[in-house]
């Protein structure tokens, strides 16, 4: 009966230690959670920003203004302006092609 004892208390410590550690290994992964959702948080506030920044510099307005200003480029009078189809485009290559 002694020996019945000894093994249940055995058996109870080693369950509690059990427990104890899965807890403290809880806690450890709940702590490191906590702390990747603050760098999500922080992440998505800097892409977002990002993204700001990005629509703010392809703004048509500011590219057109930069050329002018940088690069001396200037916006060709409307009668000089030709469109040009693909299909235009890729039936006069076809024909310049065939032509021996």
């Amino acid at each position: 009966m002694f020996k019945l004892n000894i093994f249940i208390v055995l058996v109870i410590i080693v369950s509690a230690l059990g427990v104890v550690t899965s807890q403290h290994t809880v806690r450890k992964l709940f702590m490191a959670l906590e702390k990747e959702k603050s760098i999500e948080q922080k992440l998505e506030v800097e892409w977002g920003r990002l993204q700001l920044e990005q629509s703010t510099l392809i703004m048509h307005g500011r590219i057109e203004r930069i050329a002018m200003e940088h690069l001396n480029m200037m916006v060709p009078a409307a009668s000089s302006i030709q469109i040009v189809s693909i299909n235009t485009a890729e039936n006069e290559m076809n024909a310049e092609s065939a032509k021996p």
